[in-house]
């Protein structure tokens, strides 16, 4: 199975190409056919229509580099008794968001992130959020 992307990282122009980070994930969500889109200056990765991560590796705001993962707020107390190092986005500001990061810097990262694709691929509803619809743009008269 390939992975899907929606448009290429970065357009194709004599620039850099992108690199998606931690591609370790991709590999292990390979069974169920993730969709990969740009996102918030990373890479969302989508399965069966909903955003289950966000993979993030920036030199801005480096503490909330890794993957996010896609939740809510009633489940954050039990993913968190699964994952020590699980936490708030910090560039979101104080107040907390549905999204939760597993920090890149943390220790046993890959092992964690590794334990979290395999509740995805289980199927967990804890992880995945189904994505808000677009707003249609309104066209000028004129």
């Amino acid at each position: 199975m390939a992975i899907k992307k929606k448009s290429s990282p970065r357009p194709s122009g004599g620039k850099k190409t992108a690199t998606i980070p931690f591609d370790f994930v991709l590999e292990a969500l390979m069974p169920a056919d993730p969709l990969v889109r740009p996102m918030f200056g990373g890479y969302a990765i989508y399965i069966n229509g909903k955003v289950m991560m966000m993979l993030r590796r920036r030199d801005t705001h480096t503490d909330d580099n890794g993957v996010w993962v896609a939740t809510s707020h009633e489940h954050h107390e039990s993913l968190r008794k699964d994952f020590a190092s699980l936490r708030t986005i910090g560039v979101f500001g104080v107040k907390e968001s549905g999204w939760q990061i597993l920090p890149e810097d943390s220790d046993g990262f890959e092992e964690e992130v590794l334990k979290a694709c395999r509740l995805i691929l289980k199927g967990d509803v804890r992880i995945g959020k189904v994505p808000k619809p677009k707003k249609k743009k309104k066209k000028k008269e004129e």
